[in-house]
């Protein structure tokens, strides 16, 4: 009987503290907001205009990626990303982890995907400019590159094409960087962005959560270093096959 007491009690002090926390959380409302208030709308257009005005920069990224099993558990896996991009046509971007190790080139003519543990690539013909290969590989090849929507010069525009609502939550810290943190809903998919504060509004956090799937996964990408200064000699971004890699054929959108 004691011990059905005590659990008594402290439920009641959790739902208590947890009523507590909710009306003292910055921006907590029941009310869904609905449009994209005026705040919001200018941190995200003043950090993708920035990004937009970088004419080369390289990132680390850290990503974690959850997969829900159909039986319904999620499953989540790990990926590091180094990227380097010089405007107009250029894009270099090496992904490992616990799904992919793969290595994507773009140089202005052709796009490569270099798979070097598997010891295979695949070459096309691409596009002249970086929004239009970006295009390219979406549309014909189903292939998403890393950090390709806010590569885009109308990077706001396409972010927020289907955004029903964007509010300001509040303030955040990623590494150590402090960041105004957003957050935005369309129909099928919830995101988040953290921003970092200051001269330089670049994104430090993106995390998006798919509703219209199973258990809700989300996606999370941490930006840990931005260098918008770096040394990048064009033969970075073209790809020398290996002697003992094999040249496979990429496979058309829609055919996996």
């Amino acid at each position: 009987m004691l011990a059905t007491d005590h659990y008594r009690r402290t439920m009641q002090l959790v739902v208590v503290l947890a009523l507590v926390a909710a009306a003292a959380a910055p921006g907590a409302a029941l009310a869904q907001p609905a449009g994209i208030e005026p705040e919001a709308e200018r941190l995200l257009k003043a950090s993708t205009a920035f990004l937009a005005a970088q004419q080369q920069f390289s990132a680390d990224t850290r990503s974690t990626i959850e997969i829900v099993t159909e039986w319904g558990q999620k499953l989540q896996f790990d990926h590091a990303v180094t990227m380097a991009v010089k405007r107009p046509n250029k894009l270099w971007a090496a992904r490992v982890g616990d799904l992919v190790d793969q290595v994507f080139y773009y140089e202005g003519k052709s796009l490569t995907l270099h798979n070097p543990s598997e010891k295979y690539y695949a070459t096309v013909a691409a596009p002249g400019t970086l929004e239009e290969m970006l295009d390219f590989a979406r549309e014909k090849l189903d292939i998403v590159a890393p950090a390709g929507d806010f590569l885009y010069k109308n990077a706001y525009e396409i972010l927020t094409q289907d955004a029903t609502s964007g509010f300001v939550v509040g303030k955040g810290v990623v590494e150590g960087v402090r960041c105004d943190h957003l957050a935005f809903r369309a129909p099928d998919v919830d995101w988040q962005i953290w921003i970092q504060e200051g001269s330089r509004p670049l994104p430090r956090k993106i995390v998006i959560t798919t509703r219209d799937v199973l258990n809700a996964p989300q996606f999370a990408v941490v930006i840990r270093r931005w260098d918008l200064a770096p040394k990048l000699a064009d033969a970075k971004f073209r790809f020398t096959p290996p002697k003992d890699a094999k040249r496979v054929e990429f496979l058309p959108a829609g055919s996996r």
